[in-house]
């Protein structure tokens, strides 16, 4: 039950502080510290004159030993702030919320947005390219907002549900393995020639830990569509999910982008340009408005706020019904 104290109050301050830009201006967040240790590993040990094979074991020797770090780091942190009672309950609740992204992901899904009625389709191009990795210059402004609900899909599991999962299943040792995962996935789980090796450890842990995060998060569109009494019902937006999440080259992200494309009544995904390498990908709710407007975007954010509410509904009955009498 501890931990879900814990969870419940970290998703709060993360909702409501989210990440202080004054704060992370003076000290690095632990994000920015994985981000670093992942890019000197990379650049230590997956040298050029590497054949592919010892640059795959060189990647699956780096993944372990950062994975090591989390747990070592994570238990003892873990163990000193139970040593502490409630203060230290109250400190790992606010670690928690440094690693959860609810706040941080709506305010720049909303800042596209603002740039589109502010600024025009330039400046929401440079507003989308902060949270997506494809080329948003070709992008018209349906383009843009589509880009940008696929993103505020996307991370809704990897930046909060799938963060929460894992704390809630192994505390802060496995919330840390699951952010070292995930970014070293980010960093470098790409096809490319240099990291198509090295990272294809990272790449491959990733899909396993977001198996069940994705799917829940998922559910939790459903659901909150359901509550939104617009848009379509929640077996609707169910039965689109089933057959649509699967043609989205991810094994997991097809989940919540089709999800929230069923529940918006919009098609999502469909061709993209990365840079030099342009993906021709499948339609998500190939039946639903390729015309995205300002206010899907709004609705879009809506849903996800219902959907994090949901989360922090159902952790407070579970508190409350696990109560001793």
């Amino acid at each position: 039950m501890a931990h879900l104290a814990i969870l419940l109050g970290g998703l709060v301050l993360d909702r409501l502080i989210g990440d202080p830009p004054w704060l992370w201006k003076s000290v690095s967040h632990p994000v920015v510290l994985i981000g670093r240790l992942i890019d000197s590993l990379d650049r230590r040990l997956n040298r050029e004159d590497f054949t592919g094979e010892t640059r795959r074991r060189a990647g699956f020797f780096a993944l372990g030993l950062m994975l090591l770090a989390a747990l070592v780091l994570g238990s003892f942190v873990a163990a000193v702030a139970d040593a502490f009672g409630f203060f230290g309950m109250i400190v790992e609740a606010v670690i928690v919320a440094v690693f959860l992204a609810h706040k941080s992901l709506v305010d720049h899904v909303r800042a596209v947005g603002i740039a589109i009625n502010e600024g025009g389709l330039a400046q929401a191009r440079r507003a989308v390219a902060m949270i997506v990795g494809r080329d948003p210059d070709g992008l018209d402004q349906p383009g843009v907002l589509r880009a940008a609900i696929e993103s505020l899909a996307e991370n809704a599991s990897d930046g909060v549900v799938a963060p929460a999962f894992w704390y809630l299943i192994f505390g802060l040792p496995g919330l840390l393995a699951y952010k070292v995962v995930n970014t070293a996935d980010s960093m470098v789980g790409h096809m490319n020639p240099r990291h198509r090796d090295f990272g294809f450890a990272s790449a491959k842990l990733d899909d396993l830990m977001n198996i069940v995060p994705a799917r829940l998060t998922a559910g939790l569109f459903a659901l909150a569509s359901m509550l939104g009494r617009t848009g379509p019902g929640f077996s609707q937006v169910v039965a689109i999910t089933r057959r649509d999440a699967g043609l989205h080259r991810s094994p997991n992200a097809g989940w919540p982008e089709t999800a929230m494309a069923a529940a918006l009544d919009l098609s999502l995904g469909g061709p993209r340009r990365y840079r030099d390498l342009i993906v021709d990908a499948p339609m998500l709710n190939a039946d639903g408005r390729r015309q995205a407007m300002p206010a899907d975007l709004a609705r879009a954010i809506a849903l996800f706020e219902r959907a994090m509410a949901i989360v922090i509904v159902a952790i407070i009955v579970a508190l409350v019904v696990g109560m001793p009498g």
